[in-house]
């Protein structure tokens, strides 16, 4: 695998029809810098507006991948990014004057070959690679899908796909080897469907830009000469329309023996590329699609996010501690006597985080609560639980440097044992609600694994002030 960026070494362009739209789309491939990664860029509307491929903007995946940011939509991203992500390409600019990328002939070869025509730029920076260190998995009881990463200091993929019919059947691929293996054995495959798919999209209005040389069509029923007939005219065929003996519709010839599958693999390298950066792991799936790549694309990249913060803030690694109480100093804005965390040993970005302090004599506020029965104050621990909830929001907010967190109400307050000298407070707090401008979390405080108090506060995110360190 690489270890430096690459961009591309020249402007590249490509026209055609976007599979569902039926839109007519030019898409221009431009290098980008270092650490820009990949930017869809709709040159169609006003201001040019800018959508990064990245799994936070996913707002369909009904019937493939679309992104948007505002009203700015892009449909169909897979296989421009199974292209992308393919090719080991970091940072590049995707200009599109139509709101579908071209289909060209329904697999990701036709990127393929105009990237590899513009050539590639080995850039200075290294790959920002996550390295998957602990397993992670995504379960989908109802619709029978697993999806795990296991730890490999490299990249593979491992594809099953068993859809009970005797033109498909049960059928898997892997992808060992992303230089090797990646243009010849994948990036050909095409899209396919059943044919109860295709009379259902064409009774929505879709695949307009659909025909049977970009997409293999599975016969799935029965279906009558008048019935292909008027799907033909319905999907804009002008070729007639046949039931082959293959199980495929006008007897399609596969490119590839397991084809379907290949093209499932296809599709999860593409969705995946959201994540936003290239991964070192190997990743299992069974019956995998858009819906379950984008929701294991989204815990992919939150652990990214997680692992970069951390690496932010906490520069010696030690044992059972996300933060010790140096990286604490540089999130949280309180110095002595109200830092009231030690550590955090867990946090899950935007979720959850688990903090610790550890309670001595020598706390100032012993001294006057109480003299000869040392008691920690109640209003202390809400506030202890409170800046353990400011670090969850790291992320949650936009420059959380520039922020502070003020109460506006805690509610359901209880003290249920008293926190003395020695105790070792452990503080677990969950969000509720996020907005822009507030937050809802819950948090509880315990000592030796029992309960001692528990609060539900809200709280404002405010502007630091300029003057402030």
């Amino acid at each position: 695998m690489l270890e430096l960026q690459r961009t591309i070494a020249k402007e590249v362009s490509m026209s055609g029809t976007g599979l569902h739209t039926g839109h007519e789309c030019t898409m221009t491939f431009k290098p980008a810098p270092e650490n820009y990664g990949v930017k869809f860029v709709r040159t169609d509307l006003g201001g040019n507006p800018e959508i990064p491929a990245i799994v936070d903007h996913v707002v369909d995946i009904s019937r493939g991948t679309t992104l948007a940011i505002g009203d700015a939509k892009v449909h169909t991203v897979e296989h421009v990014l199974a292209a992308t992500y393919g090719l080991q390409i970091d940072n590049i600019i995707i200009e599109m004057n139509g709101i579908e990328p071209p289909v060209g002939d329904g697999s990701s070869m036709p990127y393929v070959e105009i990237l590899l025509e513009a050539g590639f730029i080995q850039q200075q920076s290294p790959k920002d690679y996550l390295i998957i260190d602990d397993t992670v998995m995504y379960h989908d009881e109802e619709a029978q899908i697993d999806i795990v990463a296991l730890p490999l200091d490299s990249y593979r993929l491992t594809v099953m796909v068993d859809y009970q019919n005797p033109a498909l059947g049960s059928q898997h691929s892997g992808l060992f080897d992303l230089e090797k293996e990646f243009v010849s054995e994948f990036a050909p495959a095409r899209t396919f469907c059943f044919l109860s798919e295709v009379e259902a999209l064409a009774d929505l209005g879709l695949i307009k830009g659909g025909n049977l040389e970009n997409a293999v069509v599975i016969v799935d029923h029965e279906i009558t000469e008048k019935q292909l007939d008027d799907l033909r005219i319905k999907i804009g065929v002008e070729d007639k329309i046949t039931v082959g003996k293959s199980g495929f519709l006008n007897d399609k010839s596969l490119r590839f023996r397991n084809e379907p599958v290949r093209h499932k693999l296809l599709d999860m390298i593409g969705d995946l590329a959201l994540i936003g950066v290239p991964l070192k792991a190997q990743i299992l799936a069974a019956r995998p699609g858009h819906k379950a790549n984008v929701e294991f694309a989204k815990k992919i990249r939150k652990l990214y996010q997680q692992k970069k913060l951390v690496k932010k803030y906490q520069h010696l690694k030690t044992e059972g501690v996300v933060f010790d109480i140096n990286a604490i100093h540089k999130i949280l804005p309180h110095r002595y006597p109200l830092l009231l965390v030690d550590k955090i040993t867990h946090i899950e970005i935007g979720k959850k985080v688990v903090g610790v302090k550890s309670v001595t004599f020598n706390e100032q506020f012993f001294q006057g609560h109480f003299p000869g029965q040392p008691i920690m104050p109640g209003v202390l621990q809400v506030e202890a639980m409170a800046q353990t909830g400011g670090i969850l929001l790291l992320n949650a907010i936009p420059n959380p440097q520039e922020k502070l967190v003020y109460f506006m109400a805690i509610n359901n307050v209880k003290f249920r044992k008293p926190v003395v000298p020695g105790d070792q407070l452990v503080f677990e707090i969950e969000m509720v609600q996020q907005k822009s401008r507030y937050v809802v979390m819950k948090g509880k405080a315990f000592v030796d694994q029992n309960l001692v108090s528990e609060a539900e506060f809200t709280a404002a995110v405010v502007d630091r002030p300029k003057d402030e360190e």
